[in-house]
């Protein structure tokens, strides 16, 4: 009896010096929610046509709503950096001109925004035109201004109201469109505001401005011919725009407004760019016949047609994963375009006739912005496992890290590790990928709980790039496993189709199968302290979960569907559900499927309590998903609470609204989660 009494005095001694470790990792030696509305990051990047300098945005959280991105400039030589506008005033879409002696930006006021030209020290700044924005959804825009290669005249997108916009915008508001709703990040209405995206040009000199482009279609993604003749553009020219997706590659005359039209795909084309010598454009493209507004089964890859719109070819073909929107080598023997793999995201250059694809940076993290300068060197935005987006400059060899923006604010602060590990899948068809955050403090004989985090998409990734959210809950001791399932990008095409007409299938079981293989390899995660959550479609699946399982202590589903089939019908973007099982939802008895496959209609399992959370204005998710399965809950007898952030839409942008949700996080977990060594659940 005495050396079992000695034992647990020392058994609980081991518990108090654990949880006093970690109390001192989350009071200094970690991040913070509150760390995070002082932290910046890089986001555009552009080499000046000299080489000398490289314009880039700088993202700012310091204001209570959402972040907002600053115009920079900074003398490679030197290092030296000037802002443009004034402290807390927007400023984006930098681009220098051919000649080099100005830089073109949009600026943003409480009164509008305008189309801006500066030099490139931020003097002399001139307002050309205000530009007018919608909030109907784009998908994968490309530059929104352009400038002639003399130098003279600047391209840009503006709006002008639609046929429907009266009557919508009326009392009663008459509604017409299928696609009725605003863009999934706008966040003030619940409605489209039907205005137009046209082209404009606008004479530096005389700051005359006139429109090129009219009528009921969206034009964007602009770039203006090396011969001064044609602007090329990205629009969809379908009879039924609203309900079929397909975008095409087109161009105008900048003289005559006369259109040309240089893909008829069934297929989705974006962001073209004319080659040096204007004989061919590079552009990102898809193969399958039904492509979709907001999410895609299937991977972009980098695409060349000649300038005449002949000879379409696949440049990226040898790439088997998801490539981003290309861009000519200065000598236009080249593209380059970013590669999703396993979790990082690399920049690859495709050699345009002999040669194979050559990784050219590639690193644990995201690639994000990036620009290559006349003489072959590259500047680029990268997220690296220990920091936000920095800019970083590549020269032959030597790389070299040209921003510390968060130098101050991760001064003294533990970076938790990000390890990977992989798995065989339930059916034994995939090797699963999954992310651990390891926590801070550990010592010997801790245990420690971790929250299951799943990506939204299907089609996206999770990695070991900087994750705020993550690294906070490390520093309050807690580990953090993202998996990367089936449906999940960067790991092949196969793999991302894996999905089709299985939600909630075996890709929730590729999660759970993850979660088991954390348990087995990392004998410190405490199995009795199991959080769960996750954003969309990560949302869904932690709805799922709950009720196919009782190991999670608390849940918070984010921006979640509960019901497959009233999801379909309120959405803004109407093709996905049909891209994800090839077929309507009236069709067959396809309604029967996603009923069996929705969270609500299994609700009477779930005992995990449950903060639902979600954006007021989200046209993507609406929130009536997050509403159904509130009530569902409360019927059940089931703790939840639903917490809805007003001016958000799909997913949360205010930097408050962010801290808020990852203290109430913190909370719900903590309360809910067992004092560490307190005697396991028999559930």
């Amino acid at each position: 009896m005495r050396n079992r009494a000695v034992l647990h005095v020392v058994a609980r001694a081991a518990v108090v010096m654990a949880a006093f470790a970690m109390a001192v990792v989350a009071r200094g030696g970690g991040l913070e929610s509150q760390d995070l509305s002082r932290l910046r990051s890089v986001g555009g990047v552009e080499f000046s046509p000299d080489g000398a300098r490289i314009a880039y945005t700088m993202e700012n959280r310091d204001g209570p709503g959402r972040p907002y991105s600053q115009v920079w400039v900074m003398e490679v030589e030197t290092g030296k950096a000037v802002r443009f506008g004034e402290v807390q005033e927007t400023s984006s879409d930098p681009q220098w001109s051919p000649d080099g002696r100005w830089i073109a930006y949009l600026k943003s006021e409480t009164d509008g925004t305008f189309l801006m030209v500066a030099r490139p020290d931020g003097s002399e700044a001139i307002s050309l035109a205000e530009v007018e924005g919608t909030n109907s959804p784009t998908q994968n825009p490309g530059k929104m201004l352009t400038w002639s290669l003399d130098s003279k005249k600047i391209a840009f997108v503006s709006t002008t109201p639609g046929p429907e916009t009266d009557e919508a915008g009326g009392d009663p508001m008459v509604i017409t469109r299928y696609l009725y709703k605003p863009d999934y990040a706008e966040g003030n209405s619940h409605f489209n505001d039907n205005r137009r995206q046209h082209i404009f040009v606008v004479d530096v000199a005389s700051r005359k401005v006139r429109q090129v482009t009219d009528g009921v279609y969206y034009e964007h993604s602009l770039d203006w011919s090396p011969n001064g003749e044609e602007i090329a553009f990205v629009s969809n020219r379908e009879p039924n725009a609203d309900q079929f997706f397909n975008y095409d590659l087109f161009a105008v005359k900048v003289m005559d407004g006369s259109i040309r039209r240089l893909t008829a795909t069934e297929s989705a084309e974006y962001v073209p760019r004319w080659s040096p010598d204007g004989k061919t454009i590079v552009y990102s493209g898809t193969k399958r016949g039904l492509t979709d507004l907001e999410t895609t089964m299937e991977d972009n890859h980098v695409w060349l047609i000649d300038a005449d719109g002949r000879n379409r070819r696949e440049l990226g073909a040898a790439i088997d994963n998801r490539q981003g929107d290309p861009a000519w080598a200065p000598d236009g023997r080249a593209v380059y375009a970013t590669v999703q793999e396993r979790g990082s995201v690399s920049l690859y250059r495709l050699p345009i006739g002999e040669g194979s694809p050559e990784a050219v940076i590639k690193e644990r993290g995201v690639v994000d912005a990036w620009s290559v300068g006349k003489d072959g060197a590259i500047a680029y935005a990268f997220q690296s496992p220990t920091d936000g987006a920095e800019l970083y400059l590549k020269k032959g060899r030597s790389i070299r890290k040209l921003t510390d923006l968060n130098a101050e604010v991760l001064r003294g602060k533990q970076i938790a590790e990000v390890e990977p590990f992989t798995f065989i899948s339930n059916d034994n068809k995939y090797e699963v990928e999954a992310f651990l955050t390891k926590p801070l403090g550990m010592t010997p004989g801790s245990k420690h709980p971790m929250i299951v985090m799943i990506h939204g998409g299907p089609h996206g990734q999770n990695g070991p790039a900087f994750n705020f959210k993550a690294q906070v809950y490390a520093a309050r001791g807690w580990a953090t496993l993202m998996v990367n399932y089936r449906g999940s990008t960067g790991y092949g095409q196969k793999f991302a189709d894996a999905v089709f007409g299985d939600q909630n299938g075996d890709e929730a079981q590729d999660v759970l199968y993850g979660v088991s293989a954390a348990l087995r390899r990392y004998l410190w995660i405490d199995r009795d302290r199991l959080g769960l959550e996750g954003v969309s479609y990560g949302g869904q699946l932690s709805m799922w979960f709950m009720t196919q399982t009782n190991m999670f202590k608390a849940a918070i589903p984010t921006a979640g569907i509960s019901n497959l089939i009233s999801y379909n019908y309120m959405t803004y973007y109407n093709q996905y559900e049909e891209m994800e099982f090839g077929q309507f939802v009236h069709q067959d008895n396809l309604m029967d499927l996603l009923w069996e496959r929705s969270a609500l209609k299994h609700v009477a399992q779930v005992h995990t309590p449950t903060m639902l959370v979600h954006g007021e204005n989200d046209s993507d998710v609406p929130i009536a998903e997050t509403e159904q399965y509130y009530i569902a809950l409360k019927d059940v007898g089931v703790e939840t609470v639903m917490v809805r952030y007003p001016r958000e839409g799909h997913g949360l942008r205010e930097t408050n609204h962010v801290i808020d949700w990852i203290d109430r996080s913190i909370a719900w977990f903590e309360k809910h989660f067992p004092p560490p060594g307190a005697s396991p659940s028999t559930r």
